[in-house]
């Protein structure tokens, strides 16, 4: 006999989930954030360019065509320059000898971007450094010449000005009065004896990624005069912008608007559209040529200068950036990629009308963080369970 006595209540958690809306990254949306968040005065009238890179079209823009200064955003020009005209996977040696002359020393310079010139910097980078070659240069010279070296020379190839000069002043400043003469690479090989030491570079695109990353002035600017000379352009700031707008143009970008004085973005002269700088980004995203740069920029919250960003301004955006930030007085940049869900955008956002104070620069970086917090998204849903909902089952048991 069945009795149906029991009423027993299962309780069963069925989460109410609720994945990351589609509309919440999707281009009107997106527009929509820019548009209202980029007008706060924190960023002091921005220029702003917005393109989603799945369909290449604009999604928002604000003073996009306004000519307005780079900062270290013209690396990301620097390296695609180097990466249109040289070998990524060229290195740099460099190499000192006693010469076979009376009182002489022989540098082989092959204009090494990678040589520092502080020696505690290139040791904790593990770079070779000026003084390095300096040092090891005089030991040796004082070795090979037991009597009076102090009027000594020094022949060179291969150098970079700068670097000239600092080896001559090492040597006045300890008593040698060393001549220096630029020679041939062949000529080089025949006034060298004995080798002192000799320094080989990585990769030029591991030191684009360096200079990327953590924003090297020094490396950017020799990188790009090399490009210049690659391009058929004097290695000099005039070729280095020659080469900037023949890379625009091979790539079908509207070089318009941009003024180039230097390739690290140093000099306040320079100048470039929010616009300009979003297609340059859109275009060379795919191409695997340009590889090296995409993985140079830093990724928020997670490497180099944007290792600190959106911690605590916009976590949610923790590596979902990756961009090329650009700080001068008054100016606090930031161009490259945000992941949206399934989408990613190009953004470009120059505040270079900001009041010449820290407190105005760190303000408008977290209002940069926030916009970009509110449009990024992971590719992959997240699913928050909300309270769990209670159902009744009627369970009917036998006697």
């Amino acid at each position: 006999m069945k009795k149906f006595g029991i009423l027993a209540c299962l309780i069963f958690a069925i989460p109410n989930i609720s994945p990351i809306q589609a509309s919440a990254v999707d281009p009107l949306s997106v527009a929509a954030t820019f548009e209202r968040l980029t007008a706060s005065s924190a960023l002091a009238n921005p220029s702003v360019a917005v393109i989603d890179q799945l369909t290449g079209a604009v999604v928002f823009e604000k003073s996009a065509y306004s000519p307005r200064k780079p900062a270290s955003v013209l690396k990301i020009y620097s390296a695609a320059a180097a990466l249109t005209y040289m070998d990524p996977t060229e290195r740099f040696t460099t190499s000192a000898w006693v010469g076979v002359n009376e009182k002489s020393i022989v540098i082989h310079g092959s204009l090494d971007p990678w040589m520092s010139l502080n020696d505690s910097v290139a040791k904790k980078m593990g770079r070779t450094s000026i003084p390095r070659i300096e040092y090891n240069a005089l030991s040796a010279l004082q070795e090979a010449n037991p009597g009076s070296i102090r009027n000594s020379t020094i022949y060179y190839s291969d150098l970079y000005s700068q670097d000239v000069a600092n080896i001559k002043a090492f040597f006045a400043k300890r008593g040698v009065k060393a001549a220096m003469k630029r020679v041939s690479s062949e000529k080089a090989l025949e006034l060298s004896g004995e080798e002192i030491l000799s320094s080989q570079s990585p990769e030029l695109q591991e030191m684009l990624a360096f200079a990327l990353t953590w924003s090297d002035n020094l490396l950017t600017e020799r990188i790009a005069r090399l490009a210049s000379q690659a391009a058929g352009y004097p290695l000099n700031n005039e070729g280095v912008a020659r080469t900037f707008d023949e890379v625009l143009t091979g790539l079908g970008v509207d070089s318009k608007g941009l003024l180039a004085r230097d390739a690290s973005g140093l000099s306040h002269e320079n100048r470039i559209t929010a616009i300009q700088v979003a297609r340059l980004l859109a275009k060379i995203r795919t191409d695997a040529k340009f590889a090296p740069l995409i993985s140079g920029l830093p990724i928020g919250g997670i490497t180099g200068t944007l290792k600190k960003r959106f911690v605590d301004t916009a976590p949610e955006a923790i590596g979902l950036v990756k961009a090329k930030t650009g700080t001068l007085n008054g100016t606090t940049n930031l161009a490259g990629y945000v992941e949206a869900g399934d989408r990613e955008y190009v953004f470009v956002i120059i505040a270079d009308r900001l009041n010449r104070s820290s407190r105005a620069e760190k303000f408008a970086r977290s209002t940069v963080d926030r916009i970009l917090g509110k449009v990024a998204a992971p590719l992959l849903p997240i699913f928050p369970v909300q309270p769990a909902e209670v159902v009744a089952v009627e369970v009917v048991t036998t006697a």
